[in-house]
């Protein structure tokens, strides 16, 4: 199949980001460059990086790139700028958590090398855990997919909603590296995308991915699901996540928590897949995962267009909370999590992330 390389880092301390603007697909396939904190920021804030495991590692890079800008500074000058930069990334977007841990990460390298290390030696070791970060985000895909694709045994038809491909991460996805690793596997799948409303991700990225991976796909409207349910084309649901908190309740794309209900309205299961980075157990339920809440323009004036009438009421939530008791399991690179409840969680992640 062929493989997507979502970003990537060119050179060394003193390189740049490349990412492929996710919001020119599926019409144009385009790389940008990013040598800027602003532009890491920008492209998180407007998507055109998107997907909480590629979100951490984009906003990793861009610490590297924020520090660019003190380079041959003194200590104290450069983590001053540390601080600086992690704060200005961390108000881009608020629900993905992968954020958060990817920044966390880079505060504690530096951190560990204050005062003992020259600044030189402090913006190599960030740079490497930057690519650390990133590597074992391809990693986890990988092995994501491993754990998952035994669950597909005997299916025939897998629906998904937003993106949870290689588009969203590093590498092969989280949700689709399950259905990539099925398929490598001799497996035959039929895939059913979710448009996902208001921006499209399933119909511009999903659907655009899995065709040019050769996957067989068909995109259907969000509200089509059920009926696609009760036709029984689908045999399970696969989603990903962007924040999943300690007792398993897990917040993605907005039309998630729809799904998991019309599939257990039908019997069928619902899996999440996610790395363990994606797991907030400083939340203790979904109740306290905060919630983007996006441009009315998103719904009034999708895509440049104007849909609706001006002065128009809007309420544009991005993401909402699939409770625990709706999903069958939970796929992350260390094993399937079944059944979803806090003791599992803990047993499986011990006291990480």
């Amino acid at each position: 199949m062929k493989n997507l390389e979502t970003l990537h880092w060119k050179g060394e301390e003193s390189g740049r980001l490349v990412l492929i603007d996710q919001t020119r697909l599926p019409g144009e396939f385009v790389e940008i460059e990013c040598r800027t904190v602003e532009q890491v920021w920008e492209a998180i804030k407007t998507l055109r990086v998107r997907g909480a495991p590629a979100i951490g590692v984009a906003a990793a890079y861009g610490v590297c790139l924020g520090l660019q800008t003190v380079a041959g500074a003194d200590g104290p000058a450069l983590l001053a700028q540390l601080d600086e930069v992690t704060a200005y990334l961390a108000a881009s977007r608020p629900t993905a958590v992968n954020l958060f841990w990817a920044l966390d990460r880079m505060k504690r390298t530096a951190a560990a090398l204050a005062g003992r290390a020259s600044p030189d030696r402090i913006t190599a070791a960030l740079l490497a855990e930057a690519r650390a970060i990133h590597e074992e985000d391809r990693q986890m895909c990988r092995a994501i997919g491993r754990h998952g694709a035994p669950l597909l045994k005997g299916v025939e038809g897998v629906l998904t909603h937003c993106n949870a491909g290689g588009l969203a991460t590093a590498d092969y996805g989280t949700a689709l590296a399950v259905v990539y690793t099925a398929v490598e596997q001799g497996q035959t799948l039929h895939v059913w995308a979710d448009e996902t409303r208001p921006l499209l991700q399933g119909a511009r990225l999903t659907a655009w991915e899995l065709h040019e991976r050769g996957i067989d796909v068909t995109l259907i409207c969000d509200s089509m699901a059920a009926v696609v349910m009760r036709e029984r084309r689908v045999q399970a649901v696969i989603t990903g996540a962007d924040r999943i908190a300690a007792n398993g309740d897990a917040a993605n794309k907005i039309g998630t928590y729809g799904v998991a209900l019309l599939a257990a309205a039908h019997g069928i299961p619902f899996y999440v897949a996610a790395p363990t980075s994606t797991f907030d157990l400083s939340i203790a339920d979904g109740e306290a995962i905060p919630i983007e809440q996006r441009d009315p323009a998103e719904i009034t004036h999708g895509f440049g267009r104007q849909t609706a009438p001006e002065g128009i009421g809007v309420y544009n939530p991005a993401f909402d909370v699939t409770p625990a008791r709706l999903i069958t399991a939970i796929i992350c690179e260390r094993g399937v999590i079944r059944p979803v409840d806090r003791e599992q969680i803990a047993a499986v992640l011990g006291d990480e992330p």
